[in-house]
């Protein structure tokens, strides 16, 4: 099969011959129908996050499945399923606790004494990449890295709740439990930021602010339900969002990955607010807050994922855009060949475009 390389960090990816494993016990195999060109596997091709190479990047995803290994429970050949990246195995004390994006057990990889899941043509092992691998024309996981949906559900959009649209609606839904008439910022509106908008609207946000500095992308935020839009190169943005919501908003999401948009999303919070950090802020850069701040009552708290119980939310959101509520269709900027992702990872460094996605034939 083809697969899109990562031989160095900083290097473009390569389109490969590699060679796929057949499924081994609780594996799935899945033809890779979409996915999406998400920021996070830019830090890895970009070095800001380590990674072993070669690898196969990718892991915003959506498939069928082709094959399964002994002791699939849940899945069979046919199954139209959505992928992502933090495989559970659903006895450990975060699963049973109702947190499985945070599990960690190794049960759910491969032994190092078994043969790689992917391969190139030589024999050399592929590094696997967050437990999918998904720039590939075939994916080989466990079968708690997928879950399977209806089969009305278009693929390409998906491959969007993969990664963009769990994190960003899990941070509405399950980190900040928004209700009804309370207000949120949204900082940063790329494919996860959109997401919060869009679930923030559905949650039944009083007042929907979206900062980011391009235009484009702010328009976009206000189809999907922002009632106000902010430029980020505003030095005053932070006291706007002030003014307008009388002290700060309930919620802050920050879905940008740096310490300024961090800091940014304490000092938009009224008093006993709750900032959601989702961005990945690279190794070595810290957030600093002001200590006498802290005596507000305000809370800043990670996500991985938002949250997200897979199982259950991921066909909820499927439902959700199948009865027109959750609007994907709008987040898809472009559908691309895996011979152009070099070209799209390009246009993401830029930070112009939504969401690139490969199409698979």
């Amino acid at each position: 099969m083809k697969a899109a390389v990562l031989f160095e960090a900083k290097t473009p990816l390569s389109i490969e011959d590699v060679t796929v494993s057949l499924p081994a016990a609780r594996e799935v195999l899945i033809r890779t129908h979409a996915v999406g060109i998400c920021r996070s596997d830019l830090h890895f091709i970009d070095g800001a996050f380590p990674h072993p190479v070669p690898t196969v990047p990718g892991h915003e995803a959506a498939g069928v499945v082709e094959a399964v290994g002994s002791d699939v429970a849940h899945l069979k050949p046919g199954d139209h399923v959505i992928t992502f990246f933090t495989a559970f195995c659903g006895t450990c004390e975060f699963c049973i606790s109702g947190r499985p994006s945070l599990c960690l057990d190794p049960s759910t990889r491969r032994p190092q004494t078994a043969p790689p899941r992917l391969a190139l043509g030589d024999g050399t092992p592929l590094a696997p990449f967050l437990n999918l691998s998904a720039y590939a024309e075939m994916m080989l996981v466990h079968e708690n890295a997928c879950v399977a949906i209806s089969k009305e559900m278009p693929l390409v959009q998906a491959a969007l709740i993969g990664c963009a649209v769990i994190t960003g609606a899990g941070a509405i839904f399950n980190d900040s439990k928004l209700k009804p008439g309370e207000t949120v910022a949204v900082i940063g509106a790329g494919g996860i930021g959109l997401a919060a908008v869009n679930s923030a609207k559905i949650a039944g946000a009083g007042r929907i602010i979206v900062i980011d500095p391009v235009a484009d992308k702010r328009a976009l935020a206000e189809k999907l339900g922002a009632t106000d839009t902010l430029d980020a190169g505003d030095p005053d943005v932070g006291k706007k969002v002030l003014a307008m919501t009388g002290g700060g908003v309930n919620y802050a999401i920050e879905a940008v990955g740096r310490p300024e948009t961090a800091e940014l999303a304490w000092a938009v919070l009224r008093r006993g607010g709750t900032a959601t950090i989702l961005g990945m802020i690279a190794p070595g850069k810290s957030v600093t807050i002001p200590g006498p701040s802290f005596l507000s009552g305000k809370r800043m708290q990670g996500s991985l994922l938002g949250s997200t119980q897979f199982p259950v939310d991921m066909p909820r959101l499927v439902a959700m855009y199948l009865d027109g509520r959750l609007d994907l269709d709008a987040m898809v900027a472009e559908r691309i060949t895996l011979p152009e992702i070099n070209d799209a990872m390009a246009k993401l460094r830029t930070g112009d475009t939504t969401r690139s996605v490969v199409v698979f034939a």
